[in-house]
């Protein structure tokens, strides 16, 4: 009887969750570096479904994006090859799986999975979705995460404010650098460096730099973010790109009340809304975004 009803309250939990998503599909779109800026091609949308497409993270190798696509009640894992325009789903399991990033040394992705007493860990599998392997099994609120190096992970966790966390691959070392913060966690490209945002007395994003390699990160701060995006993203050349409604924009490199979002390119004109997570390819040619979306 306690089985059933532990199944059933999953099941509740799950249409609930899946309730009230989003609908968004994931966009992709080219881009070269033009002087100081970006020129961006025609978006085009690669899920193209009703129910939520979110979290595209691409490969090392810039060939592919993984993403979790909410089907059949739960999230699962899936690839799309940019060559080939094809989509593959790696992951089908019970539970949810949230946020696929490629692992240093390139042969795992892990993930945030949701498991049946709904505590959210981190895991990993083999780039073929097998081999489901329990990370930091301590840690039982993972939200997101961010691969520092092979040994260290930046995890953002679920708290009352959320806080983010350095921890090493096995879990014995942890230090809590900063409390609310939001959910975008980024690497620097060029420098030993990762951003992420945090919520100042006034509860506005203010985008934060800190070092990825030593006990004491000593956050900096660079810019605050737009009041209706928390996400951002680095190109492989330094630049810092964020969205608000359906604009592109991108930071200025400056600091204080010189710090400015600089308009890169309207893509409402192409049906897109209100721009969420944004992904950049390591090679620097494809920009992939999340969107809000009518049915198909």
């Amino acid at each position: 009887m306690r089985t059933l009803l532990a199944s059933l309250l999953i099941a509740l939990s799950a249409s609930v969750a899946a309730a009230q998503e989003p609908n968004t599909d994931i966009w992709l779109a080219p881009i070269h570096a033009s002087g100081d800026s970006l020129v961006v091609g025609q978006p085009v949308n690669i899920t193209h479904r009703d129910g939520y497409d979110n979290q595209p993270a691409f490969t090392p190798d810039s060939r592919a994006i993984l993403y979790a696509a909410r089907s059949d009640g739960q999230s699962d894992i899936w690839r799309y090859d940019l060559r080939t325009k094809s989509t593959r789903r790696l992951t089908r399991t019970p539970e949810s799986e949230f946020s696929p990033t490629v692992m240093p040394g390139g042969k795992r992705f892990s993930v945030v999975r949701v498991e049946r007493d709904s505590a959210s860990r981190l895991w990993s599998f083999a780039l073929d979705g097998r081999d489901a392997r329990v990370l930091l099994k301590d840690v039982r609120h993972v939200g997101y995460h961010l691969w520092l190096s092979d040994r260290r992970v930046a995890v953002y966790e679920r708290d009352t404010p959320t806080t983010l966390h350095l921890m090493s691959r096995d879990g014995t070392r942890d230090t809590v650098i900063a409390h609310d913060v939001g959910r975008a966690l980024q690497l620097m490209p060029g420098t030993t460096l990762f951003s992420y945002a945090q919520r100042d007395t006034a509860k506005r994003l203010r985008v934060m730099g800190a070092y990825r390699v030593a006990d004491d990160p000593y956050p900096q701060p660079l810019t605050y973010l737009p009041d209706d995006n928390e996400y951002h993203a680095w190109t492989p050349a330094g630049m810092m790109l964020t969205a608000s409604h359906g604009t592109l924009l991108r930071w200025n490199g400056k600091t204080g009340r010189l710090a400015a979002w600089i308009p890169v390119a309207n893509l409402a004109a192409a049906g897109v809304k209100s721009i969420s997570r944004i992904a950049v390819s390591p090679d620097g040619a494809w920009l992939a975004f999340v969107a809000e979306s009518a049915t198909p």
